[in-house]
């Protein structure tokens, strides 16, 4: 038997200080893993589950502001890449990018609201880093200059190893996986022209801009 049409290339990220590259597979996400962000949002410190499609990882210097959206938001977070057998070979420093507003609509009629978080361009991603994720640390986030968001890695309610844990209760997890592991507090509005600063003590940043709508 042969393919109907040719097998889409994967899209890989880049590892600091290193020739190869990680191919993505799948992205699982985890929301409300910090009490304070869980806090400003008006829900419950109870983590819960989502993805993405792995084409939303992005590596570009420049992204279009997204369509269908007049409230877009930046959430940092560190990202644990996956191994043979499920297990943490790397981690780097992403962005959860989410259309806040189409969310709100959604979640207002108890409909799912992948589309808000799913979108293209919507996982953008820094170098890996080889080796386990820190466990403590300062994450942070800071748009044009000014600091938006900042916390410690050791606020997370699923610390790396538990959310691995709590996450394979539902799927088999396995090499090319990456897991964004929530946010700390301080999410809020980016627009066309903001440059955007990810940072997380001893990974590669993130740096982007984000540019008029295409």
């Amino acid at each position: 038997m042969t393919d109907l049409i040719a097998a889409p290339a994967p899209p890989r990220l880049a590892i600091d200080g290193d020739s190869r590259t990680f191919p993505v597979a799948r992205i699982f996400c985890i929301g409300r893993n910090y009490a304070d962000h869980a806090k400003e949002m008006g829900e419950a410190a109870e983590a819960i589950f989502f993805t993405k499609p792995a084409s939303a990882v992005s590596t570009a210097a420049g992204l279009p502001y997204p369509t269908e959206t007049a409230d877009l938001h930046h959430e940092v977070e560190l990202v644990l890449a996956l191994g043979e057998g499920g297990a943490i070979i790397a981690c780097g420093t992403g962005v959860d990018l989410t259309k806040r507003d189409l969310q709100s609509r959604l979640k207002a009629k108890s409909a799912p609201w992948e589309i808000a978080k799913g979108f293209d361009a919507s996982a953008p991603m820094g170098k890996l880093k080889l080796g386990p994720p820190p466990a403590t640390g300062t994450i942070s986030l800071s748009v044009n200059g000014g600091m938006r968001q900042s916390g410690d890695l050791g606020q997370m309610i699923l610390p790396p190893a538990a959310l691995l844990a709590e996450l394979s209760r539902y799927f088999t997890l396995g090499a090319g996986d990456l897991i964004f592991t929530g946010t700390p507090a301080g999410v809020s509005a980016l627009h066309p022209g903001d440059t955007v600063a990810a940072r997380i003590d001893g990974l590669p940043p993130l740096d982007f801009a984000l540019t008029e709508r295409s």
